[in-house]
């Protein structure tokens, strides 16, 4: 897959590649789930159909986050995938580009009809398919009848998906990130179609836990909020080996903690992954995070929190 970044790149691209035939679609894909599947099964077809390769448009940072930080950082919403984990799923699924397009001012202030001119007529497109609910442009002005509008001027089919449900409601990122807060993960995997986890870079902490007998590996969290909260059951995945283990993602206020760290207790295991990339998979919420009188309380707890996990994750 090739990683395209920014509108300067995307023209670079078009230049060294003029005859490139592209069947694309437009979102955030925010989880991946199975409705942003269907849409990308869809471009898959029409490109075999049509002779082309696929491409798939997301802005960075979703546009719901950017307004949110502007009026209320506090109301920002949780972000289910990092960008990096979505372009993996991205490339896993087969998607030869993506487009990461910055959500910034400008392209806040760019009208519907400046978005079809400066970005989709500067690529090949042969097809673009949307969801059902797509808008773009300031004020969200712009719609599909716009957009089949344009394609018929200039012979790029257009296309819109019908609402992808489960249980007869939509899915939809909103749902997942209230399925997530809500401790409902069988629901969340319904939705997206595998568990839901959370994959980064284990990086150095204050090695604290090791001064309590349970030494965590600390995971490094994008800027973005995580839809989960407190302490959980989980099974991690590094370079193939499955762990079980306990994870806390919180501020830690028992130690002062200030910002949110997300740490993760591996059962049986006294390995340095340092450096290594684990992937955690949220099985149970076993508690909400606290604050304890002093470190031997806290350690209690924990003994307690790993005596439920090991119960929660029986084969």
């Amino acid at each position: 897959m090739y990683l395209i970044r920014g509108q300067y790149n995307l023209n670079l691209f078009t230049k060294r590649h003029p005859a490139i035939r592209l069947c694309g679609t437009v979102g955030n894909f925010d989880g991946f789930h199975l409705g942003h599947q269907s849409i990308l099964k869809k471009i898959k077809s029409d490109a075999v159909e049509l002779d082309a390769k696929t491409i798939v448009f997301i802005t960075e940072p979703h546009a719901a986050e950017y307004f949110a930080e502007k009026k209320d950082p506090d109301k920002v919403p949780p972000r289910i995938l990092p960008w990096i984990d979505k372009v993996k799923l991205l490339n896993d699924f087969g998607i030869d580009y993506v487009f990461i397009l910055k959500f910034d001012k400008n392209l806040r202030a760019m009208s519907p009809e400046s978005f079809i001119e400066d970005i989709l007529n500067q690529v090949g497109l042969v097809s673009l398919t949307v969801g059902d609910d797509f808008r773009f442009g300031l004020n969200r002005a712009g719609d599909f009848h716009q957009l089949e509008s344009w394609g018929s001027k200039n012979n790029v089919k257009i296309s819109s998906t019908d609402t992808f449900k489960f249980l007869d409601e939509r899915v939809s990122s909103t749902r997942i990130r209230e399925a997530l807060i809500s401790n409902n993960f069988d629901l969340a995997e319904s939705l997206l179609g595998r568990p839901y986890t959370f994959s980064g870079k284990v990086v150095h902490g204050q090695a604290l836990g090791r001064t309590i007998g349970t030494p965590t590996a600390n995971i490094w969290l994008p800027k973005q909020k995580l839809p989960i909260s407190g302490v959980y059951a989980v099974k991690c995945n590094i370079d193939g080996l499955i762990l079980k283990g306990i994870a806390n993602m919180g501020i830690r206020p028992t130690v002062g903690g200030t910002h949110p760290v997300l740490e993760v207790h591996l059962f049986d295991f006294s390995e340095d992954i340092y450096s290594k990339r684990i992937e955690v998979e949220f099985k149970k919420k076993i508690r909400e995070e606290k604050k304890f009188k002093n470190l031997d309380m806290l350690k209690l707890q924990i003994q307690e929190d790993i005596s439920l996990a090991n119960k929660f994750l029986k084969d």
